[in-house]
């Protein structure tokens, strides 16, 4: 019969036996192709509906009870076994009397689930004893007879009947319902004892979708982290099973006890091993399809960790204070995988203070011992003045000295050597006496020359400058006796405006009455001559001017000048160096041509070692050897941020044989008073009584110590090509280096993009590194290979090199591109940092930005007398005579000096003649020209001791 068809024949009447008797008689005659009813099935209609399935047929009458049951054919039977679980078997118990329940059919074989692949058909089965008859019914609806594979047998063991059954059911038959309800088919059992029925088996349609609904994604951990990847298989019947592949190897959680995978897919691993890095790929597989994830890296990485510290280094200096290190690495562990680099620095350093050996030196000899009998006596010393300590020298020669005799116990005939020593005294003398007529001669000559004494030290001088001296002709003459330099020639020539620039006629003016007028504007010619050759007083010419250009030597970084005892300046403009000389700093009588000298690095050769640096430009000013007798003032810039706890900071003079040596530790009591340095915020200004070549060179005590770099921008001033660039200068912090710069991309035909901005650069020995952003990838492409260019730490932090520049090359995609908008970056790894922000047109050709050069140094080189000071000379002298003299109430120089905020150099104003004079030579360095004399007047009022009315002096007086 086929699934869903009702049987063919109508139901029929049937008469119940009665109930009382003793075996109830299967159905017999049953329809074709319809299953016969035991006798037991139909006893019971009469407590419900016919059971399920069943088809009854007319039975034999039997007295008794007659029980008309009409059936409708065409209908299809409903009971309520129908509505029972799938999971329940349904039996109709036999009512009569003696009836054993084990006859009822008992399935050995159910149905089970079974799955269509794609198309192929699936079979279910079934297996009952003792059963005449077994029918499938799927949902709902009996299976046609033609459609049961049927096999009967005998139960070997019982001897019972044994029935097989077996359907097959097509992909077609479940679609024709999917989606309405599952298909599902049951076994129907009878026996003449009853019916039974199977469970359920259900029939779907396997797939597996390709999408996995979640993927694994991939991700780095640290090394000793969990890591969880999960899986979300795709969709399908059945379930996919998952499983993961590592590098396309299995891994089973059984075999591998790091490892285990959650009931929702996910892989654990608990804690991450450098094994675990690799490609994991999760697999999802069923009857149907085998799916694949995409693959997922997992990266292990291992953050550096420190060695320990290593030992501390020797100290670098053999004698006195120097510093000591000592280094650790990130080695433990070494990052790994792109794990992070070790935070920290990996460097310390320490100051430290070696005690400097002491050679020993001999004491004095003692007095010769009585002569012995041997004719001989002895003298001994020893080696204590000073004893050797700290691993200096032991004295070198003879302790004991012995030599031959002759007194009363020791007799000996006279011998040569008594006359030898007779005639040596008296070559002696010989000699002395000539020696002192020579000096006698020379004298003589001298006088009869007439130069004055003053002229002898002249040879003192070097570099070809002489001091020139000047004394009054002998009487009947007026001429002056000048030496002039010999820069060998016969010749010199000074150009420019002997003259004041600017007429001061409240200035100090020296009128001897016998001296002539000043000289007028125009070239001069002083030749070398006779005292006779020159008919001009060279002092009073000296004195009545006020501005003194240099010679033309030919270099813009140097001055010249000739000064005396009203002293002057020197300064090269636009690099903030300049000299002071300081009244009655050069002997009166004495006339000094003075030069001031900025030089480059590579011609100074400036050795530096370890982590010195220079801070300075080098700077020269002489002729060295000259005689002051009160300290010159040195200006100069520096690029340093100083604290005494990250400095030490040395001043550095290059003596006559080129060697340099430490003159002054910066912030320390000077051993001598020869120099002393006061450190500003961005110039020094040094004391020195002998001029030479300087520089200030600092040491680093530890990673914090910082200079200060300038970080300039600079772009063509015009472009006409789809080529641009822009050069970032990193130079040193100083005006000099600045002017240098500025000068160099005037040449160039550069402008100025951007405001300067500064840069702490530390000594940290990480580089420096530069690049470009933000720029529109649209307009313009960069030609840099990499991301950022760089410049070592030691190019920079040695200072050897004052600039150094890196070049961005650029190009236009277009030529009607004219506008420029990116971002320049420079900053040193894992220290300070700057940003610059262009945006300019290209197009237009911006004339040099010249804003960077100070207005206020485009005077003359030199400057000489009163000009060159803001004090005038009286009341200067009034302040030095008012302070000078200690006073018991503090109102002295000491208070001047707390006033001006130089209280901590009170040692070093103290150890000079004049401590008020150093502390106005100091304000004059500091303030020219642009000081303000109302608050030096201020500070002097404030004093208590002299009040304002000390500046009451006219300037017609001065």
């Amino acid at each position: 019969m086929a699934q869903g068809q009702e049987p063919p024949t109508p139901w029929h009447e049937g008469v119940i036996p009665s109930l009382a008797s003793p075996r109830t008689e299967g159905l017999r005659g049953s329809p074709a192709g319809l299953p016969a009813c035991p006798t037991g099935l139909l006893a019971a209609a009469p407590t419900g509906s016919p059971a399920p399935g069943l088809l009854p047929a007319p039975q034999p009458k039997a007295p008794g009870l007659r029980v008309t049951l009409r059936l409708l054919a065409g209908v299809k039977p409903t009971g309520e076994h129908d509505l029972r679980s799938a999971q329940q078997s349904a039996t109709v118990a036999n009512p009569m009397p003696g009836a054993s329940s084990d006859l009822l059919p008992h399935f050995l074989l159910e149905p089970q689930d079974v799955y269509i692949v794609k198309n192929k058909p699936v079979s279910l089965a079934c297996r009952a004893t003792p059963a005449t008859q077994i029918y499938f019914k799927c949902n709902g609806e009996w299976v046609h007879q033609g459609e049961h594979v049927t096999q009967r047998s005998t139960d070997q063991g019982t001897g019972l009947p044994l029935l097989d059954v077996r359907i097959d059911i097509s992909r077609q038959q479940v679609e024709r319902i999917f989606g309405l309800e599952e298909y599902w088919c049951q076994c129907v059992a009878w026996s003449s004892s009853g019916t039974t029925k199977s469970q359920k088996a259900y029939v779907r349609i396997a797939y597996l979708r390709k999408n996995f609904e979640e993927e694994p994604m991939g991700r780095e951990v640290s090394i000793e982290q969990e890591i969880v990847l999960a899986c979300r298989p795709p969709e399908g019947i059945p379930p996919a099973e998952v499983e993961w592949l590592r590098n396309e190897e299995p891994v089973d959680p059984a075999l591998d006890a790091s490892v285990y995978v959650t009931p929702e897919h996910s892989l654990v691993v608990p804690r991450a091993r450098l094994a675990d890095t690799a490609n994991y790929t999760c697999v999802a597989k069923n009857m149907v399809a085998r799916r694949r994830s995409s693959s997922a890296p997992v990266t292990v990485y291992v953050n550096g960790g420190w060695s320990t510290w290593a030992g501390w280094s020797a100290c670098s200096a053999s004698c006195g204070r120097g510093w000591q290190k000592r280094s650790r690495s990130c080695t433990n562990p070494a990052p790994l995988n792109g794990g992070m680099f070790c935070e920290g620095q990996n460097v310390q350093k320490n100051a430290c203070t070696t005690l400097c050996p002491v050679d020993g030196s001999w004491s004095g000899w003692s007095r010769w011992s009585l002569c012995a009998l041997d004719c001989t006596h002895w003298r001994s010393r020893e080696c204590s003045e000073p004893a050797p300590r700290n691993g200096g020298q032991d004295c070198q020669g003879a302790e004991l000295e012995t030599r031959n005799c002759t007194t009363e116990l020791c007799s000996h005939p006279a011998s040569g050597p008594e006359d030898v020593a007779l005639y040596v005294g008296l070559v002696a003398v010989a000699v002395c006496l000539v020696l002192l007529l020579l000096v006698v001669v020379l004298v003589c000559c001298r006088k009869k020359g007439g130069l004055d004494p003053d002229v002898a030290d002249s040879s003192i001088l070097t570099a070809g400058f002489q001091p020139v001296s000047s004394k009054p002709a002998k009487a009947g003459t007026s001429q002056l006796l000048t030496i002039q330099p010999d820069l060998s020639t016969t010749t010199m020539t000074y150009q420019g405006s002997l003259c004041s620039p600017q007429d001061r006629h409240s200035k100090l003016q020296l009128s001897n009455g016998h001296l002539l007028s000043p000289l007028g504007t125009g070239r001069h010619t002083l030749h070398h001559s006779s005292p006779a050759a020159e008919g001009v007083d060279f002092v009073s010419r000296f004195a009545a001017r006020s501005c003194f250009h240099s010679l033309p030597r030919g270099a813009a970084n140097m001055a010249y000048g000739t000064f005396n005892f009203l002293g002057g300046r020197l300064l090269i403009p636009n690099t903030g160096i300049s000299l002071l000389i300081p009244p009655d700093a050069i002997p009166r009588g004495k006339i000094y041509e003075v030069y001031l000298t900025l030089h480059k690095q590579e011609d100074a050769r400036l050795p530096l070692a370890g982590c010195q640096t220079l801070l300075s430009p080098i700077v020269s000013c002489g002729p060295p050897g000259v005689l002051l007798t009160r300290p010159a003032i040195l200006a100069l810039g520096h690029c340093v941020e100083a604290n005494a706890a990250d400095w030490s900071i040395r001043l550095k003079k290059q003596s006559c044989e080129g060697t340099w040596e430490d003159v002054l530790q910066v912030g320390e009591q000077p051993a001598s008073g020869l120099y002393f340095c006061q450190l500003e915020g961005q110039a020094a200004y040094v004391f020195t009584e002998q001029l030479g070549r300087f520089a200030l060179v600092g040491e680093s005590l530890s990673m914090a110590a910082a200079k200060r770099l300038k970080l300039l921008l600079f772009a063509p001033g015009s472009c006409s090509s789809l080529e641009y660039s822009v050069r970032v200068y990193c130079l040193r912090d100083t005006p000099d280096v600045l002017q240098e710069v500025m000068q160099l991309e005037k040449q160039l035909g550069g402008q100025l993009i951007g405001a300067p901005r500064v840069l702490h650069f530390k000594d940290s020995y990480h580089n420096l590194r530069l690049s470009i952003h933000d720029m529109p990838s649209s307009l313009w492409k960069s030609k840099l290979l990499a991301s950022y260019q760089e410049i070592p730490f030691y190019h920079l932090w040695s200072g050897l090199q004052p600039f150094l520049h890196c070049t961005f090359s650029l190009e236009r995609l277009s030529p009607s591109t004219c506008q420029l908008a990116c971002k320049v970056w420079v900053w040193q790894v894992e220290g300070d940092g700057q940003s610059f922000s262009i945006n300019l047109n290209i197009a237009k050709d911006t004339s040099f930005s010249d804003w960077l050069v100070p207005d206020s140094e485009a005077g003359c080189p030199a400057l000489v007398g009163p000009s060159a000071f803001k004090i005038p000379f009286l009341i200067r002298q009034k302040i030095i005579s008012s302070l000078d003299t200690p006073c018991a109430r503090g109102a002295d120089w000491r208070t001047l000096a707390q006033k001006l905020h130089l209280d901590s150099h009170l040692s070093f104003f103290a150890s000079k003649a004049s401590p008020t004079a150093m502390i106005l030579n100091l304000w004059e360095a500091r303030h020219f020209p642009s000081g303000n004399l109302a608050q030096l007047a201020a500070a002097v009022a404030e004093v208590g001791k002299q009040d304002s009315a000390l500046f009451a002096v006219s300037e017609a007086e001065c």
